[in-house]
């Protein structure tokens, strides 16, 4: 598939999944944003555009730790599980921004889960 076109049509996913759902202070929105080498989740309330936490792969904690990036993916995951267990929340609404449901998208979201995170 040509990259240009890879990119548009997740693009394109992303905007419908982006006008289906959305956060609010009680239940935020939980957006990945995934790059070849990190990853990165923000808790977003969209009524107020606030973003009320985030985590990423290059959080110190995480990016000392020796693994995959999939490994990675369930530490960001239960990092930011935590955070959101500090605010007082506990159900969020998962924004997988138009990647695939597998691999580091998938173990981040299982961190959470572990973490005690609701979705």
């Amino acid at each position: 598939m040509n990259p240009k076109a890879k990119i548009e049509r997740r693009q394109r996913i992303r905007y419908i999944i982006r006008t289906r759902i959305s956060g609010t202070a009680q239940k935020p929105r939980m957006s990945v944003f995934r790059s070849n080498n990190d990853i990165y989740v923000q808790l977003i309330d969209d009524d107020h555009g606030q973003t009320l936490a985030a985590a990423s792969s290059t959080d110190k904690g995480i990016k000392t730790q020796k693994g995959t990036k999939s490994e990675k993916s369930k530490l960001v995951g239960q990092a930011i599980a935590q955070k959101a267990g500090i605010l007082g929340l506990k159900e969020i609404v998962f924004d997988r921004s138009g990647y695939l449901y597998h691999g580091r998208v998938k173990a981040l979201a299982d961190g959470a889960r572990e973490g005690g995170l609701k979705f």
